[in-house]
């Protein structure tokens, strides 16, 4: 059946580029989880909209599922393919199509990584402001279908605000242009913001013009040591009160350990449980002046017990590894990964309860958190204990994970506040979402992938369980 399908495919594209070597197809058919076992049909690489649209036509009329792919840096699951799809990547179509100088707009394919996003848009004078550690090898159209965060939320927004238009495949091979960059636009749904952060369940988005915007003045990166959970909060206040921050991170004794040793440098001799990781506006002596201010004030309350300021771009980016080096770090323990968040005035009591929950349900495990505070996202990331089998690890993760859905619910937060649903958070959607909402979601699905050929069973399945 399988050799019957491709075939055919081969027949009505002769030239698309596709793939059934055992090591492409693993290698396409997972994302950064690794829980299920690669077992796509084939990879195919398609070079152009036109091919992309006549793609989708052929996995509908063949009952064919798609699961698009990425950088496949996602930690839910939303990439894997595991029950025989057709990986459709867009490496193929990474492509700076236009520059508009007075709209100060980039339009770009969808296999283009950020980084390249990020270069292209500082050849122009402008940045884009979205940045998070997987920028050399994610690519924009992933981070549009999951509204990818980062580190700059603080100060910059999510993926969201930086779209002004986009071109999407839909599930019969529809070729919607939604928006145009229009910076006003009355005329009913925007559907642009439908596939921002979709996880592919809605249409292959197959270009994108994106909002560029001024380069911030020179900045500094300031690293404290704070001795208690009740004074992160009391710091971040101090730092939004009186400097322009762009972000504001934080992480325990624990992701410090394993970043260190995998070759981050420590940033002060003594221990502390909390750290916290800020940069800020640093264009101006006043400014400089603030953060001497800022930290002498949180020493004063006894919220910080030591810190340091970057003095050169090469210390910036050395202290900024301690946070971003952290995932990295974890990555040979394959950690079982909640992605959280609260409202920002929440965070405080939310934290209380969410470590006392940890410590209870897990005290014999390492639990390495950090996260966005400044803007109420929190990655926990717990690493199995040696010889502990892998079934019964996630099983005893997977029963935490439900205790912490009702600790979020008491606080009104979501499971997922940045990796998206996948597979991985699944069964917590109605957690967050309302039976109500989750049926609208199936309809909206159900009308623009009528044959359900796209990244079927992510986000939910098609059809409610009986």
């Amino acid at each position: 059946m399988n050799a019957s399908l491709l075939a055919a495919l081969k027949h009505r594209l002769p030239d698309l580029k596709l793939s059934t070597e055992p090591g492409d197809r693993e290698h396409f058919g997972r994302d950064w989880t690794r829980r299920w076992t690669p077992e796509p049909l084939a990879i195919a690489w398609p070079g152009s909209v036109e091919e992309v649209r006549a793609l989708v036509r052929w996995a509908a009329e063949s009952g064919v599922a798609i699961v698009p792919s990425g950088g496949r840096t996602g930690l839910s699951g939303g990439a894997v393919a595991a029950a025989g799809e057709l990986v459709v990547s867009f490496d193929r179509m990474k492509q700076v199509i236009a520059f508009n100088p007075v709209d100060r707009t980039l339009t770009v394919q969808p296999g283009i990584t950020l980084q390249a996003v990020q270069d292209a848009a500082r050849e122009h004078g402008l940045i884009y402001p979205v940045d998070f550690a997987a920028r050399g090898s994610c690519q924009i159209g992933g981070n549009i279908a999951t509204n990818a965060g980062g580190i700059r939320v603080i100060r910059y927004g999510n993926t969201r605000q930086w779209v002004a238009g986009l071109k999407v495949v839909t599930g019969t091979g529809e070729l919607l242009d939604l928006n145009r960059a229009l910076v006003k636009n009355a005329s009913g749904y925007d559907l642009r913001h439908l596939m921002i952060g979709s996880e592919g369940t809605l249409g292959l988005i197959v270009e994108a013009t994106l909002l560029l915007t001024d380069p911030p003045p020179d900045s500094n990166v300031m690293v404290f040591a704070v001795p208690a959970m009740d004074a992160l909060m009391q710091v971040f206040a101090t730092c939004r009160a009186q400097l322009t921050v762009s972000a504001f991170e934080f992480f325990t004794d624990r992701a410090l350990h394993h970043v260190t040793r995998h070759g981050a440098q420590r940033p002060f001799e003594s221990d502390s449980p909390f750290y916290v990781i800020t940069e800020f506006d640093a264009g101006s002596q006043a400014q400089q002046d603030a953060a001497l201010a800022v930290f002498e004030r949180c020493l004063e309350n006894g919220w910080v017990t030591d810190g340091v300021i970057s003095q050169s771009e090469a210390q910036a980016r050395a202290l900024w590894r301690l946070r971003e080096g952290i995932t990295e770090s974890l990555a040979p323990h394959r950690p079982y990964k909640n992605d959280i968040s609260v409202r920002i005035s929440a965070v405080p009591a939310f934290l209380h309860d969410m470590q006392e929950l940890l410590a209870r349900e897990y005290p014999h495990f390492d639990c390495v958190w950090f996260g966005h505070i400044g803007d109420g996202n929190l990655h926990i990331n717990v690493l199995r204990p040696e010889g502990m089998p892998d079934a019964q690890f996630i099983s005893e993760c997977e029963r935490v994970t439900k205790l912490l859905c009702e600790v979020l619910e008491k606080h009104g937060g979501s499971i997922s506040a940045e990796h998206g649903i996948g597979l991985v958070k699944k069964p917590y959607l109605d957690t967050v979402r309302s039976a109500a909402d989750i049926a609208l979601m199936r309809g909206i699905r159900g009308v623009l992938d009528p044959a359900g050929v796209f990244n079927p069973g992510k986000l939910f399945d098609s059809t409610p369980p009986a």
